[in-house]
């Protein structure tokens, strides 16, 4: 692999949950290629910054991403995440 990527981790795992709202962890960080407390370091992030929200369904989390947050940085700062998802997520989307 390159050792480096235009995307963050946090927007791979991101990506991830919203192809697949159910998604376990583990196999969030064997498609990410990074340590599953890694995974759940990042989905805490996102949950503490309102991009995520998470609701138990039995044993397991079904999460939700808020796409009309923007970004972080002050480079994209004027874009709603719901657009990188629109790009990079929306084709899995149709398809499930």
């Amino acid at each position: 692999m390159e050792s480096w990527t235009f995307l963050t981790n946090h927007g791979h795992v991101m990506l991830c949950i919203f192809e697949d709202p159910e998604i376990r962890l583990k196999d969030v960080a064997a498609r990410v290629g990074i340590t599953e407390r890694a995974t759940q370091r990042i989905v805490a992030d996102l949950l503490d910054a309102g991009y995520l929200t998470a609701e138990k369904i039995g044993r397991r989390n079904c999460y939700q991403v808020n796409k009309r947050l923007h970004f972080r940085h002050p480079v994209e700062k004027n874009h709603e995440i719901g657009e990188l998802l629109r790009l990079f997520g929306g084709a899995a989307r149709k398809r499930a």
